[in-house]
């Protein structure tokens, strides 16, 4: 029996499909990428801070004019899809 139908896999979005599989999953491998996320953002902002553009960052974060919010949602959407796809790879 199939749970899920064409239509309902087709309207789920990737933060949400990344968020059940994160309530579903080994909860150390889920701990183990979310590690990996942070790391990836603590790396980011190092960067940001040598780069002596960590305040104008801040500055800017809430309007994003550096960034189209099509580009922002697809960098987003494809962080929860990389991540689940290594959830799910480590749980098989």
């Amino acid at each position: 029996m199939n749970i899920f139908d064409d239509d309902d896999f087709m309207s789920i979005t990737p933060k949400d499909n990344f968020f059940q599989v994160a309530r579903t999953a080994n909860q150390n491998i889920v701990a183990l990428e979310i590690e990996h996320l942070i790391e990836r953002l603590a790396v980011a902002e190092k960067i940001l801070e040598d780069k002596g553009l960590e305040d104008e960052y801040e500055k800017q974060v809430e309007t994003m004019p550096f960034i189209e919010p099509e580009d922002f949602e697809n960098r987003k959407n494809s962080l929860f899809i990389e991540t689940v796809g290594k959830i799910v790879t480590q749980c098989e």
